[in-house]
């Protein structure tokens, strides 16, 4: 846990900077999620819905004394962490607050323990407490979670999906944002995807796996 006495502020350079430092005291949420827009861009678009794919830095404090618990930034490689917004990869409090963010916009999300860490809490989080978070985003992209995103990977429509069409897809994306990345990021966040919906292991994501979200529109 970091404890801090100063506050440098998000800077929206490279990856490899410091955390920022958060000392005010939050007010308590009342169970819903508050939001405070810290920046927005004159040029706010896309903005993220659910199913996006997005690429953000995140701080995480506890709302009690303000003391540090995350930093992405100093978080194994130090690189911006990318989700898919929306379908649990994070806690539901940052699924609600980071709706209709757009690149280099920043927010402070805070969180009511129930939408949090709940009863139990995690690490370094005390059970029941309330969280705050300060988050930048870098990109939004449509998300593979979206039926459409599938039609548009699935390039030769056999209903199925292999790894170079999520990956070509992943690169159109980036690219066409402006944001070109290097090769070892477009695997990883291929290889997660399939991780987490090849549930058979066969190397391809069918249509089934893929729309495991197909209750809700995405």
């Amino acid at each position: 846990m970091t404890h801090g006495h100063r506050r440098p502020g998000i800077n929206t350079g490279g990856s490899h900077l410091s955390c920022s430092y958060w000392l005010h005291r939050a007010s308590e949420p009342d169970g819903e999620v508050k939001i405070e827009v810290l920046f927005k861009p004159e040029e706010c678009t896309p903005k993220s819905k659910r199913g996006d794919l997005i690429n953000v830095h995140y701080d995480g404090f506890l709302a009690k004394d303000g003391s540090q618990f995350y930093c992405s930034r100093s978080d194994k490689t130090g690189h911006p962490q990318w989700f898919v917004l929306g379908v649990g990869q994070v806690i539901k409090g940052l699924d609600i607050g980071m709706i209709d963010m757009c690149p280099g916009e920043k927010r402070k999300i805070t969180v009511p323990s129930e939408l949090a860490f709940g009863v139990h809490g995690k690490g370094p989080v005390p059970p029941n407490a309330t969280v705050v978070f300060e988050v930048e985003v870098y990109s939004v992209s449509r998300g593979p979670r979206s039926m459409e995103a599938f039609g548009d990977m699935d390039l030769d429509k056999d209903k199925s999906l292999t790894k170079a069409e999520v990956k070509e897809y992943l690169k159109l994306e980036y690219e066409k944002g402006g944001k070109p990345r290097d090769d070892p990021f477009y695997e990883k966040i291929m290889a997660d995807i399939f991780r987490k919906s090849d549930h058979d292991k066969d190397g391809v994501i069918s249509v089934k796996e893929y729309n495991i979200y197909q209750h809700d529109e995405l």
